[in-house]
């Protein structure tokens, strides 16, 4: 899992847990950026459910657009 007080900064440019090091994972802290931005420009939320030592779960959604729904029925 990923610690309390990393949580609020996952989705900032070039940010990486405080215990990244300690696992031994690689990564420039670009990818959590990257994919909020695309969920945002979209119009929709990210957010992640973690516990210390449990493990971390990523969650996305994304609003439905009626129009482009009934356009994808005809």
């Amino acid at each position: 899992g990923i610690p309390k007080q990393d949580q609020s900064c996952l989705f900032q440019r070039f940010f990486r847990a405080s215990n990244v090091d300690r696992l031994e994972k690689s990564g420039l802290g670009l990818g959590l950026f990257i994919s909020a931005n695309i969920v945002q420009e979209h119009g929709g939320r990210i957010w992640v459910e973690s516990e210390p030592g449990c493990g971390s779960t990523f969650y996305f959604s994304l609003p439905l657009d009626d129009d482009r729904l009934a356009e994808s029925r005809h």
